[in-house]
């Protein structure tokens, strides 16, 4: 399986193409339809779902206009939907003004551990702390995790927002670090890392301690 990244929109937040054969399963589409669309046609990709590791505008602003193209379902963790419904007034608050972003309109709730679209198999972890349906999602064949802004390279997900919880994000955090070292991080932002390079400088920097 190929694995993609475009770091798109203001925030530039990482968009991942998880590529087997010419089905394209998309986590964190961005807020960059556009884009996003343009790829898809000029790679032959058939679009098989999209994923969401969270309800913020910046991963999932691109998912209604994506889904007036494709046939597709949005999955994500119903604790997240209340974020859907803030779309376009929590785009506002951090971009200044309104980015008039469709909704998404088809939604499948996450609701357990394992979960295959088409040919993808994924284990999912719900993993709340920065929002409430954050979760991070695992391959275990492939020794890759999806983390959204739950973990990032050299740092760790806001939980400063009225609906954060710092306890969830240091349960989640704890819960990631159980999986085997050498796993690569694929972050909602910044740069691929591994589980072993994070567990080391969250370590050194105590920022799970001082949660």
């Amino acid at each position: 399986m190929k694995i993609v990244k475009y770091s798109l929109g203001q925030l530039q937040a990482n968009c991942y193409f998880l590529i087997n054969g010419q089905d394209c399963l998309i986590i964190d589409p961005g807020d960059e339809a556009n884009f996003i669309l343009e790829q898809l046609q000029r790679q032959k990709l058939h679009l098989v779902g999209v994923m969401a590791t969270h309800g913020h505008f910046d991963h999932i602003g691109a998912v209604g206009e994506i889904q007036l193209s494709f046939n597709v379902l949005l999955y994500i963790f119903k604790e997240d939907q209340f974020l859907i419904n803030r779309l376009e007034e929590t785009a506002e608050y951090f971009l200044g003004y309104n980015p008039s972003f469709l909704k998404p309109k088809k939604i499948e709730y996450l609701d357990k551990k394992q979960s295959t679209i088409n040919n993808f198999q994924l284990t999912i972890i719900h993993s709340p702390g920065h929002t409430p349906g954050s979760c991070c999602i695992y391959l275990e064949k492939e020794k890759v995790i999806f983390t959204g802004d739950t973990l990032f390279k050299d740092g760790i997900g806001r939980y400063d927002f009225s609906y954060s919880n710092k306890k969830d994000l240091k349960q989640s955090l704890e819960k990631i670090f159980k999986l085997p070292e050498e796993t690569i991080v694929y972050p909602g932002h910044r740069d691929v890392t591994t589980i072993i390079k994070e567990k080391n400088y969250l370590s050194h920097d105590r920022s799970i301690d001082n949660l």
